[in-house]
């Protein structure tokens, strides 16, 4: 197990780390919603130069509440490096609860006390869309099948339990950031979400997944590409093979 066991603990002060690229008809509604749902919440809007003026508009958000807080990174650098570039600047600070959330309003805010609950008994709790309970809305066929398939594919190559290993709607104990090397984190996109379950589950912690609704973005354009889905593939198997390697090593060497 992990050096700091879960458990009820302290779990507040909390802070939802949200990254934006040209978001700005989505950020405000959805940090609205949030603070609806959970008043004490802090948030930290990270924006990579979204030339549509979002991280203008978090600026304006951040004035007016003490709540809101705002990071701005020069360039577009892609979705890990901004959740690795929030969890340092939380860690930096005296929050006990770190959560990933998306801008585009496909993570309902609603459903964060439920993920907050679930980490009672857990160290990292995770919005799932394949558990009982969970489901997706107004998504094409197609998504679901590359979803559902990469799933299943990490699930095997890892031999891990969590049925939606590539969920970005989640919630960590600190202990469990803290533990992680974020500074050797090089993924992106899908890759980003399997590798950081993938290195809690490896670390010990405790990992548990809540059913939410995924509803598909209203408005803006998915981030989604051809290059994210290739690099989760390449990653996932070389990170299956190792860990094949490392149990054959072990059998015989017994």
């Amino acid at each position: 197990m992990a050096d700091q066991p879960h458990g009820q603990g302290q779990l507040e002060p909390v802070l939802v780390v949200i990254p934006t690229y040209n978001e700005r008809e989505n950020l405000g509604p959805i940090v609205k919603r949030l603070h609806a749902a959970a008043p004490k919440t802090h948030v930290l809007v990270v924006d990579d130069g979204s030339p549509d003026g979002t991280g203008d508009l978090a600026d304006e958000l951040a004035a007016d509440d003490e709540r809101i807080n705002v990071l701005h990174r020069t360039q577009k650098a892609g979705l890990g490096a901004a959740y690795v570039a929030g969890f340092q600047w939380a860690l930096e600070r005296d929050y006990a609860v770190i959560v990933e959330m998306d801008a585009d309003g496909s993570h309902a805010p609603e459903d964060l006390p439920r993920l907050l609950d679930a980490l009672g008994d857990a160290d990292l709790s995770i919005g799932s869309r394949w558990v009982a309970g969970g489901k997706v809305v107004n998504w094409p066929i197609r998504r679901e099948v590359l979803s559902r398939g990469a799933n299943l594919y990490s699930r095997m190559a890892l031999g891990a339990k969590v049925k939606d290993l590539t969920g970005g709607y989640r919630a960590y104990r600190r202990a469990v950031l803290e533990k992680l090397r974020l500074h050797n984190v090089a993924s992106q996109g899908y890759c980003f979400q399997i590798d950081l379950a993938w290195r809690t589950i490896e670390a010990g912690f405790t990992v548990v997944e809540v059913p939410i609704t995924f509803a598909d973005r209203e408005h803006g354009e998915s981030k989604m590409s051809g290059n994210i889905v290739r690099e989760a593939l390449i990653r996932v198997t070389k990170w299956g093979l190792r860990r094949r390697g490392t149990q054959l090593k072990a059998l015989f060497t017994r």
